[in-house]
């Protein structure tokens, strides 16, 4: 079949330069009314999770359109096949890379030093939903993970929105389609309309965004309060401190190689970010981070199966929470840990927070799994983190959107896909 991609008129929609301010303003607003209205504010949780049910609901179709045009326009399945075999060897690479330095850099510092708990019957029973879940994906093991990638029926996937199951299904079908010549031409032509038709009705729902945040906001200020981290608080600002770096030094250096401002470049995604800090969901930029990065000169293709593929296996920002939450629990805790019991727990993390993308309280089921694999640290433990997991969500978020954002700029540079005057020109003006 002849090379096809989207037209133009198609690409997906950017969030308009005004939102970055409504998204300030909202903020803003949300954390006021937390402070000095939180009985008012808890009634405004609708806000956020109307916001993100719409994300949700066009989420999936929008991705499994992107993922099966992009196939289908790369002209042939070895070029697929290349650049998926790449985006995994650079996914891997780099997410293995962060956990490790996650962990070293939680044996030096010690977050967990001077805290004593020890879990009650109380935190037991609060985190049982979590470690039961927890069970299930530890005892499925690699089996489990791979059959857990074929949906029952292609339906099915969409109605759970599992990313992976669409993923799987969106290359499966893409590639098939671009075997089957002339006779797929119709079945491309709607996939484009449905493009077009689910790229439109995003730019509806990111033009919400700030009424999100304000709910997200307003909900979470009024629940937990400016001061209820307490003793968690230095764990929130390492772990701050650390997707900063990650972003700044790690990222950055990337970018560098690839031929691009580090700085221009994150700010030219500014309001991407912003949407992603006050909402802790980088759904709703999907569309947007993709559109940008092919104005940017990142070739369609690349963007099209790197992004999509990104979003379940490039969790930067979670490898390094899970590196340093599981060595604060152990310290807090007073479980020493050998070396054999911290390799058994970064295998056991890289491969539970496969998928782990976009499903509410997954940080938690993905962690307990992993404890589960060293059982010297009570599972209750958990219970110190729940209470802090939406700040911790903050910088999650927007750690593993900037992973996101960027990997296509090094598998386009590596592909010789990228056009790094076209990209100094337009982040010039950024």
């Amino acid at each position: 079949m002849s090379e096809t991609t989207l037209p133009a008129t198609h690409a997906a929609p950017t969030a308009h330069p005004g939102m970055f301010l409504q998204v300030v303003i909202a903020t803003l607003l949300g954390l006021a009314l937390g402070v000095f209205a939180p009985g008012l504010a808890a009634q405004t949780r609708w806000a956020s999770d109307l916001f993100l049910h719409l994300i949700v609901m066009a989420v999936g179709p929008l991705l499994f359109c992107i993922v099966v045009t992009g196939i289908v326009g790369a002209g042939s399945l070895r070029t697929v096949g290349r650049l998926g075999a790449k985006a995994l060897l650079y996914f891997e690479a780099m997410t293995t890379l962060v956990l490790l330095v996650a962990v070293g850099i939680a044996m030096l510092l010690q977050p967990g030093r001077g805290i004593v708990f020890t879990p009650t019957a109380d935190d037991t029973r609060v985190i049982s939903s979590y470690a039961h879940n927890a069970h299930v994906m530890h005892e499925g093991g690699i089996t489990e993970f791979l059959l857990g990638l074929i949906p029952h029926t292609p339906a099915d996937a969409f109605a759970q929105g599992n990313v992976l199951q669409i993923l799987f299904f969106a290359i499966l079908f893409g590639c098939c389609l671009s075997q089957i010549g002339e006779a797929g031409a119709p079945i491309v032509r709607l996939i484009d309309a449905l493009s077009a038709l689910f790229s439109r009705m995003m730019r509806f729902i990111i033009a919400l965004a700030p009424l999100g945040v304000f709910g997200a906001m307003a909900t979470t200020t009024a629940r937990y309060g400016l001061g209820a981290i307490g003793h968690l608080a230095a764990f929130v600002v390492l772990y701050f401190a650390v997707i900063t770096l990650f972003i700044l030094c790690g990222l950055g250096l990337c970018l560098r190689l690839s031929g691009v401002s580090p700085i221009r470049f994150f700010r030219y995604f500014r309001t991407e970010f912003a949407i992603t800090f006050a909402t802790t969901a980088s759904d709703a930029v999907l569309p947007s981070i993709m559109a940008k990065l092919e104005q940017l000169g990142v070739d369609r293709q690349v963007v099209g199966l790197v992004v999509p593929a990104g979003y379940s296996f490039n969790l930067d920002a979670l490898s390094i929470y899970l590196g340093l939450a599981v060595i604060f629990l152990a310290q807090a805790t007073g479980t020493v840990l050998s070396a054999w019991q911290i390799i058994i727990m970064l295998a056991t993390a890289l491969v539970t927070s496969k998928g782990a993308h976009g499903v509410p309280g997954i940080a938690i089921v993905v962690l307990a799994a992993t404890l589960s694999a060293i059982p010297s640290i009570p599972v209750a433990s958990l219970v110190m983190l729940l209470a802090v997991d939406w700040f911790i969500g903050i910088a999650r978020a927007v750690g593993n959107l900037a992973g996101n954002c960027v990997a296509p700029v090094v598998i386009g540079a590596w592909e010789g896909k990228l056009d790094r005057k076209r990209a100094a020109e337009i982040l010039s003006r950024a």
